[in-house]
This record gives C-alpha cells, structure tokens and sequence, in this order.
C-alpha cells in the first residue's frame, strides 16, 4: 500500500453524489490520504434539483496555495473534476508549480459536458482552454462528448467504430497527453466501455462491460475517483480502467431497485467490491 498524498480539485455538492462528495471517499476508500480544495460549494448538484445554493470559492485557491507553500505541503498526484471557469483552469496551472513533488502524477477529468451538449455556463472559449489543459496531463478520462468538443470533431454518441474512435484518439493524443482513458465507447448495442491508448506507444485497450438501463448522475465523478485510486496504489492504466468500470456498474445494480434514489448511485454499498480489487 502506498503512502502518496493525492490533491483533488472540485466542487462540492453538499447533497448529491458527485464530484467532492464522492472523491474523497472513494479515493480514501483505496487506502490513499486525500486532500480537497473545494472549488465551489452547493446546496445540492445541479442535476434534477433547482433553487439550489451555490457560493464560488474561486478567489480562495490562491490563499489556500499560498498557505501550503509556506507549509512545505506537496502532493504526489493531482486530479482534478468539475472546473467552474478558465480562471480556475489557470490556478491549477499555479498549484502544479507549486505544491506537487518532483514527479507527481496529473489526471484530469474534463467534465464539462455529456449527451452531446455542454453543462451550462460553459462555452467554447472554455472547451479550449480545458483541452490545453489536458495536453499538459499525465492521463485524461473524457467522455466522447467531451472528447469531441475539444478536439472540434463530429460527434457520435452511438454507432461507434474503430475507425471514429481511432480518430478521436488521434486528435485527443496531438493535444499531448500522454495517457487518454476514453468513455462511453460502444461497438455493440448491449455493451459499453472505455478504451485506453498510451500516445507514445500508441498502444489500444479496450474493456466494455453489459450496458445497464440506467442513466445516473455522478457515475463520471465515480469512475475518475476508483481510477485515480487504483492507480495511484500502483495499477497500470488498463488495470485502473478496468476496475474503475466494474466499481461504476457495481453501484449502478445498488442502485437499481430504488427508484427514488435519482440523484446518483449507492457507490457505498459498492465500495467493499472496490477495496477487495485494490487489495489483491
């Protein structure tokens, strides 16, 4: 078991299933101590609920980063969620010159869009920047929505073939990430997965997984959460993948028979499934 610290930057969604609110335990769950900068805080997420709260915590990043510098507090990964601007696209920028160690890992997941449209408030003057931003990362785990929108391609949202994807590989690899986990791929109807390309080698892994009738909230936040937790506890990115897939298909079946619980998924009950892997 490791002894790096991992950084996540995200909002908080006070009630609901999402982005901080998963992250930490998630990640903590796989044995990692964790550390949150909070981005934003809601009353709730924004999926399905209205006249919730938000207060931007965008102008506490820097105090915060400056307090850690004169600490001497550094992070061995960084990964970073939901960014709520181009401003906190460029602290991010700030933190990684300052408190991460010589070597640190940098995982970004762009969510900033799904099904084929942006989340609001987002534009392409921010879809630009956050593809900078993933050229300069270690791993990236776009969706294919977001995938496309940074690299200014037509988008599919079924019908997937090698070929499309391959495209959509390329292009994301030009950007200069060096490792890119590419989500919602599906070659068959009953079936959905990722597909993992490593830009040096150009190597192509794929995992796909029955495809469950289900539509949850924050099953994206779930999956870059186990993913950071497998590999920053020395899983390669294939091995990552592929367990952070089974742990999101796992808590979406907790979540079936409950047809209340609309606002994610029950990734509790999911977690014993999640240690029992990290912990082979």
């Amino acid at each position: 078991m490791t002894n790096k610290k991992v950084l996540t930057l995200q909002d908080i969604s006070c009630y609901g299933q999402c982005s901080l609110t998963v992250a930490l335990p998630i990640i903590s769950a796989c044995g990692i101590e964790t550390a949150i900068l909070p981005s934003a805080v809601l009353s709730t997420h924004t999926g399905g609920f209205t006249g919730y709260t938000f207060t931007d915590l965008t102008d506490d990043i820097p105090k915060i980063r400056e307090h850690w510098e004169k600490e001497g507090i550094k992070y061995d990964c960084f990964y970073t969620g939901y960014l709520g601007s181009t401003t906190q696209i460029d602290y991010v920028k700030d933190l990684r010159r300052s408190v991460l160690n010589e070597g640190a890992t940098f995982i970004v997941d762009p969510a900033m869009a799904d099904n084929g449209n942006l989340y609001y408030g987002f534009d392409q003057t921010f879809v630009k920047k956050m593809a900078e931003l993933c050229g300069t990362a270690d791993y990236i785990l776009p969706n294919i929505t977001e995938a496309a929108f940074m690299t200014d391609s037509e988008l599919r949202l079924t019908g997937h073939t090698e070929d499309y994807v391959q495209m959509i590989l390329d292009k994301l690899s030009a950007l200069g990430a060096k490792k890119i986990i590419l989500k919602g791929i599906s070659y068959e109807p009953d079936k959905i997965g990722v597909v993992v390309y490593d830009s040096v080698t150009k190597k192509v892994q794929n995992y796909f997984t029955d495809k469950i009738p289900k539509s949850s909230h924050g099953t994206g936040d779930c999956y870059a959460a186990a993913f950071t937790g497998a590999l920053v506890q020395g899983f390669d990115a294939y091995e990552s993948a592929k367990i952070a897939a089974d742990f999101v298909v796992e808590s979406i079946k907790k979540t079936m028979d409950d047809d209340n619980h609309s606002y994610g998924v029950k990734f509790e009950k999911a977690l014993p499934m999640l240690v029992s892997k990290i912990n082979k």
